[in-house]
């Protein structure tokens, strides 16, 4: 849109959740993003059931929630092709150290890692990382994340404060407000897709 008004109508995030006490702040985002115009689809690790119940994003987004790449649709779809080929944005929040991991070396090995390998090529990808301090801040994870910023990969966050481990220190998921405000600028940067969902 590009007009300064914020609206997200047209656009379409494909918003997916890795295992994380943080799953509840996706809920709130998943709401933000709906009220501001955009079409939502949500796709979710097995691990992230654990935490929110699938259910809560239908009702939320008013569209089938995506847990598998084996579950069965009305027609057949390459779903890791098909969702990132509609969206303009994949968004993962929250992005745990094993997602960020599988995305730095190509594994594609549930419906989340492999959606994120689709979309390299077919639309921006945003991270909202969201783990234990000592998590965050090992080798490891740090040289993750500096490869999918070099490959292109936008993120937001970690912020420092009380975590649910008990701990305190960086590792909490960004806010979803400031998720939202990230988002609606990467998305009004440039047209919509206009794919119909």
């Amino acid at each position: 849109m590009g007009d300064g008004s914020g609206r997200l109508d047209g656009y379409e995030v494909l918003l997916c959740l890795s295992g994380g006490i943080a799953c509840y702040k996706s809920a709130d985002l998943t709401s933000k993003l709906v009220q501001a115009g955009a079409g939502v689809s949500v796709a979710m690790t097995e691990a992230a059931t654990q935490f929110v119940q699938p259910l809560t994003f239908q009702a939320l987004t008013h569209r089938q929630v995506f847990t598998s790449m084996w579950q069965s649709t009305r027609d057949y779809n390459a779903r890791h092709l098909d969702l990132t080929a509609r969206a303009d944005l994949m968004v993962i929040a929250p992005a745990t150290a094993d997602i960020l991991a599988k995305m730095a070396c190509g594994l594609a090995d549930d419906l989340v890692s492999t959606l994120a390998l689709s979309a390299c090529g077919a639309c921006e990808i945003l991270v909202a990382p969201a783990m234990n301090t000592r998590m965050y801040q090992a080798p490891p994870t740090q040289a993750n994340l500096a490869r999918l910023t070099g490959w292109g990969v936008q993120i937001i966050g970690p912020e420092s404060g009380p975590l649910a481990c008990g701990e305190l220190g960086p590792g909490r998921m960004s806010e979803p407000a400031d998720i939202l405000e990230r988002i609606a600028s990467l998305l009004l940067a440039s047209p919509a897709k206009g794919l119909k969902s």
